[in-house]
């Protein structure tokens, strides 16, 4: 996968415009007007997470997929409709997951307190609960976003995992994230799978050469090779034959959102290429043997890094919409 151009930074420039305080959010939002929002969204996640512990992977991804792009404002959930390909269909964004647990959450606060709860707090509060379900820090989560209603495949420009640190750095700074953030957040990486076809490169041919990644310990590149065949990753990405495999390979808790991560990057084993840059570069270094020497600090800091991507270009008042469906925007009045 190469690195984007350099229209695409411009593009994510563009989209630090969006980026405020979110100082209209507010802790307990709905404490009057649905005060069971919270306790939904959480027995929902727990009942999810229960059938499938990788569920909290996939929520973070979600969540920061959705962020990136036009802020926090659920745009990534809405469905293409007509001629308008929405930005799930964007090539990052095949292989997000987690959609059906927003989509009962919603089914059911819609019940109970209809036209309230917006689509982007049901993602916000379904993330905060699946970290803290996977052994992260809980935090408290303001809430009081709106939701969006453009979604377009053209605005999705998302790090991809072949960047460099710097690339990925100047793409987080346009909003409003620093080293630390990406450094941090990228520690979710210790849960969860991925799909062979975001690093084959480094298996059969890195940077053009023909040859695997050097930088990748031979353990697990053989490990690596035999679990993704060249033989079984489609040129064309198709995510319904491409294998998965897991974030972290050589970790013992592959679903327990610890600082495996960093000792994983330390010993030149990340499966994916950014992720592997951390050990390369002094600042991202020292950060990873932190969090491998004080796991209770990576916990914190990753809590604190989410409220911050949280944060991002919320809509809030009058702005954006309450959609009755996360899927839909909603009809305007009389239509």
């Amino acid at each position: 996968m190469a690195a984007a151009p350099l229209s695409v930074f411009l593009t994510l420039a563009v989209a630090s415009l969006l980026v405020n305080t979110a100082v209209s959010l507010e802790l307990h939002f709905y404490r009057t007007s649905c005060p069971q929002a919270e306790l939904v969204v959480k027995s929902i996640v727990e009942k999810h997470v229960s059938q499938d512990p990788s569920i909290p992977a996939g929520l973070i991804r979600l969540h920061f997929h959705d962020c990136f792009v036009r802020g926090c404002d659920a745009s990534v959930l809405i469905d293409s409709v007509g001629e308008n390909v929405a930005e799930k269909e964007a090539p990052p964004n095949l292989t997000l997951r987690g959609f059906e647990v927003i989509d009962e959450i919603k089914t059911e606060l819609e019940k109970q307190c209809k036209d309230t709860v917006s689509c982007a707090d049901i993602l916000a509060l379904a993330t905060r609960d699946g970290v803290a379900l996977s052994g992260g820090s809980s935090y408290a989560l303001p809430t009081g976003r709106r939701d969006g209603t453009v979604s377009n495949i053209s605005d999705v420009h998302i790090p991809g995992p072949s960047f460099s640190v710097a690339d990925a750095l100047n793409a987080f700074e346009t909003i409003n994230l620093g080293l630390e953030d990406l450094t941090t957040l990228l520690g979710a990486h210790a849960i969860g799978f991925c799909h062979c076809g975001f690093f084959v490169d480094r298996l059969y041919n890195f940077r053009g050469s023909g040859q695997p990644d050097p930088s990748l310990d031979p353990a697990i590149l053989d490990q690596l090779t035999k679990k993704c065949p060249r033989t079984t990753v489609d040129q064309n990405f198709n995510i319904s034959k491409d294998p998965t495999v897991f974030m972290t390979p050589t970790s013992n808790t592959p679903f327990r959102l610890d600082s495996s991560f960093y000792r994983g990057v330390l010993q030149e084993e990340a499966v994916l290429q950014l992720d592997q840059e951390l050990a390369f570069t002094d600042l991202t270094r020292k950060m990873a043997l932190d969090y491998v020497n004080r796991p209770n600090v990576f916990r914190r800091k990753f809590a604190k890094a989410m409220m911050k991507l949280g944060n991002v270009g919320v809509l809030t008042g009058q702005e954006g919409q309450i959609r009755l469906n996360c899927r839909r925007v909603n009809k305007p009045a009389g239509e």
